[in-house]
C-alpha cells in the first residue's frame, strides 16, 4: 500500500512525465524496501538455523523467535504483551542467579542490569564501553585526555571499560597517536587511571593489546584515515607483504625472529597490565591488523606453516594468546576481538569460519570472544544496520558455548536488553553512544527505576534529579497518551 500511494504521488508530481515518476519513485523507495528485504533475510536466517535454540527454555526460544527480525525488540513487545517481557525478565533473573549463586531480587530487572562473572571478575551489568582509539598520545604514552575519557565512561555506570588498543611496540601503533604498553611511562600512566576506576567507580577495566601491522604509520583518525603518514613513516610488517591501499607502504612479510619479537612484545605488554591492576585483557585480533592479517585469507598467502588452511593461518595468533594466557593472572579472564566475517565473497571469513576460530581459542583458555566484523580489506562489504554484527556473535555463542561479546550499531538500552535476553550475545559493547553520552548507563538506569546502580557519592544529588525528571517525563507522557485515545474514541 504504501508503494502504490509512492508510486502515485510520483506520477502526479511529475505531470505525466512517466520516465521521471518512475525514477522519483525508485528513489523514495528503494531504502524502506531493502530495509525490509534485510529484515527478511534475517528472519530466514532464524527459521534455517533453529537447531541453534533447540536446547533453549522455552521462555526464551519464544523471545529470539519473536526478536529473531531485530524489527521488534524488547521494548516493542512490552507495548504489544507486557506479560512476555514480564516473563522473560523473571526467567532471565532467576538463571543469572543460579549461574551467579545470588539470591533472586524481589523486583526482577531489565536483562541489562543483571551481573555477570568471567573467572572471578564479576560485572555489576552487561553494558561495555567499547575500545576507541583517541589518537592524542604522545610516543604511545596516555595523558590527562585518556584519564577523563575513560575515568568518565567508567563514573557513567558502565559494567566493562576497555581501553583503546595498546600498541605493544614502536613500530606498531596504528599512528603517532596511538596508545602503547612497551615503555615503563606508558604503565605509570596506565596504573593512573585504573587506580581511578577502581576507587570512584563500580566499573572493571580490561586492556586491550594490538599490533597494527599493514596498517601502521598511518595519519590520526580525524585526518585521512588508513592513509600513511605525510613524512616520518616506520617500517611495517604482516603475516604476506600486502598493502592495505595501493597507495599504502608495503609491509614486510615476517619471518621467524620476528614472530618470537612480537610475541615477546604481547607478553612483556600483559606483564606491565598485572603491575598496573587491570582486570582482563584482551587481544585485537580484528580489522586486519597484524595478527588478525595471519587469519584471515585476504591477508595471508604465505606458503610455510603459517599460511593455507585455517589452523596454519591460526598457528601464530594462537601462539601468542598461549603466551599471554600463561603470564595473566589464572584468576583473570583474557578475550580475542574478531573479524567474524571479511565481508568478502568467495574469498574472505565467514561466519562458520568465526565459530572454528572460536573454538581453537576456547580450547587455549579464551573466557570471551569480542565479535566485530570487516575491516580487513578496504574491498570488503559490509551489510549495516543497527545490531548488525549481533548474528555473528550468537552464532559463535550458541555452536561453541563461548561467552561473546556484540559490537556494532548497538544504540539504545532497549537494544542492549533484546540481544541479552534472546541469548545473542552476554555483553554489549557500545563506542558511539558514551562518546555522545558518557553516563549512558546511568541515564538507562533512571529510566528502568533502578536504584541500586552505583553513582559516585559527589554526584548523589544529580541522581534524584535525574530520576524525578525521569518519573515525570513519563507521567505526563502517559497523560498525554491517555488524552489522545479518550479524544480518539470521542471522534468515533
Amino acid at each position: 500500500m504504501e508503494d502504490a500511494i509512492a508510486l502515485h504521488k510520483a506520477i502526479l508530481g511529475h505531470r505525466g512525465d512517466i520516465p521521471a515518476a518512475l525514477a522519483s519513485y525508485e528513489t523514495e523507495r528503494r531504502e524502506e524496501v531493502e530495509r525490509i528485504q534485510h529484515a527478511a533475510d534475517v528472519s530466514l536466517s532464524w527459521f534455517e538455523h533453529v537447531r541453534r535454540f533447540w536446547s533453549m527454555d522455552p521462555v526464551q526460544f519464544n523471545f529470539s523467535l519473536l526478536s529473531r527480525s531485530k524489527q521488534i525488540t524488547y521494548e516493542n513487545l512490552r507495548l504489544r504483551d507486557p506479560g512476555v517481557v514480564r516473563d522473560v525478565d523473571a526467567w532471565f533473573v532467576r538463571e543469572v542467579a543460579k549461574r551467579e549463586g545470588t539470591p533472586v531480587p524481589n523486583k526482577p530487572p531489565p536483562p541489562l542490569f543483571t551481573p555477570f562473572t568471567l573467572r572471578r571478575i564479576t560485572l555489576s551489568n552487561r553494558v561495555v564501553v567499547s575500545p576507541m582509539c583517541q589518537y592524542s598520545a604522545k610516543d604511545g604514552t596516555p595523558n590527562d585526555w585518556h584519564f577523563v575519557h575513560l575515568g568518565a565512561r567508567a563514573v557513567g555506570g558502565a559494567g566493562l571499560v576497555v581501553t583503546e588498543m595498546a600498541c605493544v611496540s614502536r613500530d606498531g601503533r596504528i599512528s603517532p597517536g596511538c596508545a602503547g604498553m612497551y615503555k615503563p611511562a606508558h604503565a605509570r600512566a596506565w596504573r593512573r587511571i585504573v587506580r581511578f576506576v577502581h576507587a570512584h567507580s563500580a566499573a572493571r577495566i580490561c586492556l586491550q593489546l594490538g599490533h597494527a601491522g599493514r596498517k601502521g604509520s598511518t595519519q590520526l583518525g580525524w585526518q585521512e584515515m588508513d592513509r600513511p603518514l605525510k613524512r616520518g613513516n616506520w617500517p611495517l610488517i604482516a603475516a604476506s607483504p600486502i598493502p592495505y591501499h595501493p597507495d599504502s607502504q608495503v609491509p614486510r612479510a615476517m619471518t621467524r625472529a620476528d614472530m618470537d619479537r612480537v610475541r615477546d612484545d604481547f607478553v612483556a605488554a600483559a606483564k606491565q597490565g598485572i603491575a598496573c591492576g587491570f582486570d582482563m585483557l584482551e587481544l585485537h585480533m580484528a580489522h586486519g591488523y597484524l595478527l588478525a592479517s595471519f587469519i584471515s585469507p585476504v591477508t595471508n598467502k604465505r606458503s610455510d606453516e603459517y599460511g593455507g588452511s585455517l589452523e596454519n593461518r591460526l598457528r601464530f595468533p594462537l601462539e601468542v594468546f598461549a603466551a599471554a594466557r600463561a603470564a595473566w593472572p589464572v584468576d583473570k579472564p583474557m578475550s580475542v576481538r574478531i573479524s567474524a566475517t571479511d565481508w568478502i565473497e568467495d574469498e574472505g571469513l565467514t561466519g562458520d569460519d568465526a565459530v572454528a576460530i572460536a573454538r581453537l581459542f576456547k580450547a587455549q583458555g579464551c573466557d570471551l570472544i569480542d565479535v566485530s566484523t570487516g575491516q580487513t580489506s578496504p574491498d570488503s562489504k559490509p551489510i549495516y544496520g543497527r545490531m548488525y554484527q549481533t548474528p555473528f556473535a550468537e552464532q559463535i555463542r550458541l555452536e561453541v558455548g563461548i561467552a561473546t561479546m556484540a559490537v556494532g550499531s548497538i544504540t539504545t538500552a532497549d537494544q542492549v536488553n533484546t540481544i541479552v535476553a534472546s541469548g545473542r550475545a552476554d555483553l554489549c559493547a557500545l563506542a558511539r553512544p558514551h562518546l555522545a553520552d558518557p553516563h549512558f548507563t546511568l541515564r538507562a538506569a533512571a529510566d528502568y527505576d533502578i536504584e541500586d546502580l552505583a553513582w559516585p557519592v559527589q554526584y548523589l544529588s544529580g541522581k534524584q534529579q535525574l530520576y524525578a525528571l525521569t518519573r515525570r517525563a513519563k507521567t505526563e507522557a502517559a497523560a498525554k497518551q491517555a488524552a489522545l485515545e479518550a479524544e480518539a474514541r470521542v471522534t468515533e
